[in-house]
C-alpha cells in the first residue's frame, strides 16, 4: 500500500503531470474568462489552438521549445485554413488531404521534436473536418483564434517553466537514475547464466536506449544553456549529476567481464560471487530510491547499507584465498578484486549523487570547459539537404509518408461514400497510431482498441448512474489532463482516458451518450485496422531491411572508441576529451542499435530476415563496447605502465578486424584481409607479464611477505585485466567478422 502511495505521489510531482496541468490551465482559463464576459462562442477555437500546440512542449533547451511551439502555431493555422477552404469541393479536399498529409509527415525527417510538429499539423488537418465554418470571415476568425490559443499555451508553458525552472531536468535525472538502477540489477541477473539470458539481454537493450535518450536530452538542455549564458548554481549541480550518471553507465558496462572466464574460474565456488551480486542489487535499489527522492525531496537514506555490503564483498576475497590457497586462488581472487573495484567506484559515483542531492558543499568541480561542451552536443541538421536526401523510396520516412497519405485518403473516401458519421474519428485514429514501424503501429493499434473499450465501458457505467452534465464536464476535463500526462508512459490507459474525455464532451452536446460511445468504438476499430493493413501492404518498412546502416554505425563508433582508448592509454591528459567524446558516440550508437533490434522483434516472424545472425552481431557489438569500457575505465582510475609493443600490435589487429567487418557489411567483401602475421607470440608475451609478476609474488610469499603492497596489486590487476580483455576483444572482433561474412553470404543467397 505504501509503495502504491509513493508511486502516486511521484506521478503527481512528475513533469508529465505538470504538462497535463499546463494543458488543463490552457483549456479552463479561456473557457472561464470568455464565459464571464459573454463571448463563450470563441472559446472552442482557442481551446483547439491549445490542444494542437501542446505536443511540441517537450523537455529541451528553452530556445528550441519556444521555436517549436511558434512553428507549430503557424503550421496548424495554415493547415486548418487550407482544409476549411477546401472542404466544400470534394476533389479539392481529396487533393489537400493527399498533399498535406504527405508533406507534413515528411517534417519528421528533422528529428523527434520535428515529428511532434508533424503530429500537430496532421491533427489540425483532421480536426478541421469537425469544424463547421462556412464564410471566409468565419474561417479567418476560427484560424486566428486558434493562433491566439497557441500563443496562450506558450505563455502558460513559460509561466510554469518560470515557477519550476528545473522540473524537467530533475525528472530526466530521476528517470535516468531509475533506469540505471534497474539496468544494474538486470545485468547482475545475467551473471547467473540461466535460460532467460536472451530475454534479459533484450530487456537490457531497451534500458540502454532509454538511458542514452535521457542523457542526450539532458546534454542538450544543460550544455546548450552553459554554452550560451552560463548555468545557475543548481543547474551546475544537475550537470554534475549528469556526469556522475554517465560514469555509472560506463561502470555498469565495464563490469560485464567475460562471463565464461568468471564461471570457469568459479565453477565449483560460485557461492563467492553471491556477495558481489548482492552489492549490485543493493546499489541498483539505492539508485532507484535516489531517483524517487529527487522528485519527492525527502531525506537521503543512510549510506552505511552500501558500505557494509561493499565491506562484506571485500572480506569474501580473503575468504576465497584462504579456502583455495595461493597460487591456485590468484586468478579467481583477481577477478573478484576487479569486480570489487568496479563496485567501489560505483559507490563513489553514487555518493557524488548523494552529496549533490544533500547540498553538501565539497562536491567535485566541473572539469569540462565551456568551449568543449559543443563536442558533447548532437546537432540536428535542418537544411533542405536533409529533406532532399529522404525524397526516395529507400527512405523509411518517405515510404511512411506515402503510405500514411494513402491510408488517410482511403479512410476519408470510405467515410464519404458510406456516409459514416464523424469520419474524422477514423482519420484521428490513423494519425495517432500509425508509425513508420509495423510493429509499433500494431502495438499502438491494440492498445488504442483496448483503451477505447475500457474508456467506453467506464463511460457507459457513468451514464447509467447519472445524466448530470456537471459530472460529465468534470470527468471530461480531469480525464483529458490525466491522458496528456500518461500518453508517453502508458498509451493504453491514456487511450481509455481520451475516450472518456471525448465521450463526455460530446455528451454535453448530444444527449444520446450511448450513440456517441457506439460510434467512437466502431470508428476507432476501423481506423486501427486501416493503419495496420496499410503498414503491412503499402511499401512496408521492415526493420531487417533498415538494420544495415544502424549496424554499420555501431561498427564504426566501436572502432573509434577502441582507437580513442588506445591513445588515452598512452597519454591520459592529452586524449581525455577525445576519449570521452568517442565513448559518448559509441554508447549512443549501441543504444540506437538496440532500439532498432527491439523494433525488429516486433515485426512479423516471416519478415525477421537472418534474425539469429543479427542478434549475434548485436550481442557481439555490445560485448565489444563493454570490453573497451573495461580497459578504458581501468586506465581512468589507475596509474598504468606504458603500453608494450605487443599490446599495440593487438590493438592494431582488433581495429583492423573491426574495419574489415565494416567493409564486408558495407560492400559485401573486403578489399584487404586481416594481417596474416601470427599474434600468438604477442598474446603469450602479454600473458607472460602477468606470469612474471605472479611468480615474483609467489617468491615473496615463500620468503614470508604475506602482505601485498598496493603497487604490486595494481600491477597484477593491470597485467591480468588488460591481457584478458585485449585477448577477449580480439576473439570478439574475429567472431564479429565471421558472423558478418555469414550474414552477407546468407543475404545474397536470399
Amino acid at each position: 500500500m505504501k509503495e502504491k502511495l509513493t508511486q502516486l505521489e511521484l506521478f503527481f510531482k512528475s513533469s508529465s503531470f505538470d504538462r497535463g496541468l499546463r494543458l488543463g490551465v490552457g483549456i479552463i482559463v479561456p473557457f472561464a474568462i470568455l464565459y464571464a464576459v459573454g463571448y463563450f462562442e470563441y472559446a472552442p477555437a482557442i481551446v483547439v489552438g491549445v490542444l494542437l500546440n501542446a505536443p511540441s512542449d517537450i523537455p529541451g533547451s528553452a530556445t528550441r521549445r519556444i521555436n517549436a511551439i511558434l512553428i507549430s502555431i503557424l503550421l496548424t493555422m495554415l493547415v486548418t485554413l487550407l482544409v476549411l477552404f477546401a472542404k466544400p469541393i470534394f476533389f479539392i479536399v481529396v487533393l489537400v488531404i493527399a498533399v498535406v498529409s504527405f508533406m507534413v509527415s515528411l517534417i519528421a525527417v528533422y528529428g523527434f521534436r520535428a515529428s511532434l510538429l508533424s503530429f500537430s499539423g496532421l491533427l489540425s488537418m483532421v480536426l478541421a473536418f469537425a469544424i463547421q465554418k462556412e464564410t471566409p470571415l468565419e474561417i479567418f476568425i476560427q484560424v486566428g483564434l486558434m493562433g491566439v490559443g497557441g500563443l496562450w499555451y506558450l505563455a502558460v508553458s513559460l509561466i510554469f517553466q518560470k515557477l519550476a525552472p528545473d522540473k524537467d531536468q530533475n525528472q530526466l535525472l530521476s528517470d535516468t537514475l531509475q533506469a540505471l538502477g534497474t539496468y544494474l540489477r538486470l545485468r547482475t541477473q545475467l551473471w547467473a547464466g540461466n535460460d532467460q539470458q536472451d530475454e534479459l539481454l533484450r530487456e537490457s537493450f531497451f534500458l540502454q536506449n532509454q538511458i542514452n535518450d535521457k542523457q542526450e536530452t539532458l546534454r542538450e538542455i544543460l550544455l546548450t544553456q552553459r554554452k550560451r549564458s552560463g548555468l545557475s548554481p543548481y543547474e551546475e549541480k544537475q550537470l554534475l549529476m549528469l556526469r556522475a550518471s554517465v560514469n555509472i553507465f560506463e561502470l555498469i558496462e565495464a563490469m560485464h567481464i567475460n562471463n565464461k572466464v568468471v564461471h570457469s574460474i568459479h565453477a565449483e565456488h560460485r557461492n563467492y560471487l553471491l556477495p558481489f551480486k548482492e552489492v549490485n542489487n543493493i546499489l541498483g535499489n539505492h539508485l532507484i530510491h535516489l531517483a524517487e527522492l529527487l522528485i519527492q525531496k525527502d531525506k537521503i537514506p543512510n549510506k552505511h547499507v552500501l558500505l557494509n555490503a561493499l565491506e562484506k564483498a571485500n572480506e569474501t576475497i580473503a575468504s576465497y584465498i584462504a579456502e583455495i590457497g595461493l597460487p591456485a586462488a590468484r586468478e579467481g581472487a583477481l577477478t573478484l578484486k576487479t569486480i570489487f573495484d568496479y563496485q567501489e567506484r560505483l559507490v563513489a559515483e553514487i555518493r557524488v549523487v548523494r552529496r549533490i542531492m544533500a547540498n553538501v558543499k565539497n562536491t567535485p568541480d566541473l572539469s569540462l570547459k565551456k568551449k568543449d561542451s559543443a563536442y558533447f552536443l548532437t546537432n540536428q541538421e535542418f537544411g533542405l539537404k536533409v529533406l532532399t536526401q529522404n525524397l526516395s523510396f529507400k527512405s523509411t520516412l518517405f515510404r511512411h509518408a506515402f503510405r500514411f497519405s494513402i491510408a488517410l485518403l482511403f479512410a476519408y473516401l470510405l467515410g464519404y461514400f458510406l456516409d459514416i458519421q464523424n469520419t474524422y474519428w477514423i482519420l484521428l485514429t490513423i494519425v495517432v497510431i500509425m508509425r513508420p514501424s509495423y510493429g509499433l503501429t500494431k502495438t499502438r493499434s491494440t492498445d488504442r482498441i483496448i483503451g477505447t473499450l475500457i474508456g467506453a465501458l467506464f463511460a457507459i457505467g457513468v451514464v447509467l448512474l447519472t445524466q448530470n452534465t456537471i459530472v460529465y464536464a468534470v470527468l471530461a476535463f480531469v480525464s483529458l489532463i490525466l491522458a496528456f500526462s500518461l500518453i508517453q508512459r502508458n498509451y493504453k490507459f491514456a487511450a481509455a482516458l481520451i475516450t472518456i474525455s471525448i465521450v463526455f464532451v460530446y455528451s454535453l452536446i448530444n444527449p444520446n451518450a450511448f450513440e456517441v460511445i457506439q460510434y467512437r468504438v466502431i470508428d476507432t476499430v476501423l481506423g486501427a485496422i486501416i493503419a495496420v493493413v496499410a503498414n503491412y501492404t503499402i511499401f512496408p518498412s521492415w526493420e531487417a531491411d533498415n538494420f544495415k546502416q544502424v549496424l554499420l554505425n555501431a561498427f564504426k563508433t566501436n572502432n573509434g572508441y577502441l582507437l580513442a582508448m588506445q591513445k588515452f592509454y598512452k597519454d591520459t591528459a592529452t586524449y581525455k576529451l577525445a576519449y570521452n567524446v568517442a565513448r559518448k558516440e559509441a554508447f549512443l550508437a549501441i543504444g540506437n542499435l538496440n532500439a532498432s533490434f527491439q523494433r525488429l522483434t516486433q515485426d512479423p516472424k516471416s519478415k525477421q530476415k537472418n534474425f539469429q545472425l543479427l542478434y549475434e552481431m548485436v550481442t557481439l557489438n555490445q560485448a565489444i563496447l563493454s570490453a573497451i569500457a573495461g580497459i578504458g575505465n581501468f586506465v581512468v582510475n589507475h596509474k598504468t605502465t606504458p603500453a608494450s609493443a605487443e599490446l599495440q600490435r593487438l590493438f592494431h589487429r582488433i581495429s583492423s578486424t573491426l574495419g574489415i567487418a565494416y567493409e564486408i557489411l558495407e560492400q559485401g567483401s573486403a578489399s584487404k584481409n586481416v594481417p596474416t602475421e601470427a599474434l600468438m607470440d604477442a598474446e603469450e608475451k602479454l600473458l607472460n607479464k602477468y606470469v612474471q609478476l605472479s611468480n615474483r609474488r609467489d617468491e615473496e610469499i615463500s620468503l614470508g611477505k604475506t602482505t601485498m603492497d598496493t603497487d604490486t596489486l595494481h600491477g597484477l590487476q593491470e597485467a591480468y585485466l588488460i591481457s584478458n580483455h585485449i585477448i577477449w576483444l580480439k576473439s570478439l572482433s574475429e567472431n564479429l567478422q565471421k558472423t558478418t561474412e555469414h550474414y552477407v553470404k546468407t543475404s545474397v543467397q536470399e
